[in-house]
């Protein structure tokens, strides 16, 4: 299966990953900074979280493994937490902007 497919999957699974306490996906909030796929399906994800000291992030992060890794072409996910650069509202898709009322 070619990447580009692989990686609409890994989105579409991505848009089930919430954080606890935001009604949003973690996708639609603009948390998923790259999403890289090498040929062997090794998939490699930069998020970063709504707040560094979030005390959801490690079930976050393991639910967003998880449901790559059970991505039909991906045989490994890393997920590495970035903080640069800084999440900010202006990340958020038009939808998630609206469901939070930043619209």
């Amino acid at each position: 299966m070619e990447k580009f497919k692989i990686e609409e999957k890994i989105v579409a699974m991505l848009k089930t990953v919430y954080d606890p306490e935001i009604p949003v996906n973690v996708y639609d909030l603009g948390l998923i900074y790259k999403i890289d796929v090498s040929d062997n399906g090794e998939a490699v994800l930069d998020m970063t979280l709504t707040a560094p000291n979030c005390p959801a992030a490690d079930f976050i992060m393991e639910d967003i493994r998880q449901k790559v890794e059970s991505v039909e072409g991906v045989t490994t996910a890393t997920i590495n937490l970035v903080f640069e650069p800084e999440w900010d509202k202006d990340m958020m898709s038009e939808e998630a902007k609206l469901e939070l009322g930043f619209l």
